[in-house]
């Protein structure tokens, strides 16, 4: 399903470009009188038409598939602070046991609204990154054949811009237990087994109680 809306940035996007809209339509209007505003409300609008139908016809564009050998698995895991937790990297390890399996590691930058309005997303991704580099060492060192990559802020664009690419045959998405979880609440998982065509999966990583018990 097409949503215009798959991020915030996108929503406040959508907003200027009202504004920008309709205060257009009243300028000519007051410029040029009423059949001035009409025919700058006639070609606006067929410019916002034709921009929907384009952006329609890219988000139903396919997946471009990577190159399988036979009998291999490529599984997309989309995680940003339990990226390094013991229950998703065994869960991964469950996947990779029996049959040739690449993982490609996905940790959108998670930031605060107004940084990413202005666009300020440097110590997101150094902090995403910081900690992508530690899970795929940890994953390395488990005999996993694992990359990683920095996605988009929004965990659903970095998904479809993960499956453009690299085509996997299953993603994993992890977040932290309900309640405690923003992508949760946001119907993340939801929305991502909704809009693209392979297998979703979930996964709760609990990193205050896999810390209680390193402890214990």
């Amino acid at each position: 399903m097409f949503n215009p809306f798959r991020s915030e940035a996108d929503a406040f996007r959508l907003l200027i470009g009202a504004v920008v809209y309709f205060g257009a339509i009243g300028l000519a209007a007051v410029v040029g009188g009423f059949w001035l505003g009409l025919m700058a409300c006639i070609v606006l609008t067929f410019g916002v038409i034709l921009w929907w139908a384009l952006a329609r016809g890219a988000q139903g564009l396919p997946q471009v598939p990577s190159a399988h050998a036979e009998g291999e698995r490529h599984i997309l895991v989309v995680a940003n602070e339990t990226v390094g937790g013991e229950t998703l990297r065994s869960m991964i390890e469950d996947r990779s046991r029996d049959t040739k399996t690449v993982i490609l590691v996905c940790a959108p930058a998670l930031n605060s609204r107004l940084r990413r309005w202005t666009s300020d997303e440097d110590g997101a991704r150094a902090a995403a990154q910081e900690r992508l580099d530690a899970s795929l060492e940890r994953l390395h060192s488990l005999g996993i054949d694992a990359s990683g990559e920095v996605g988009d802020a929004d965990p659903l664009q970095a998904m479809e811009d993960e499956l453009r690419t690299f085509g996997a045959d299953e993603i994993i998405i992890s977040t932290h237990p309900e309640g405690r979880s923003n992508w949760l609440e946001r119907g993340v998982v939801e929305h991502a087994r909704e809009r693209f065509a392979v297998p979703v999966s979930h996964v709760v990583v609990d990193l205050d109680r896999e810390r209680e018990e390193a402890y214990s």
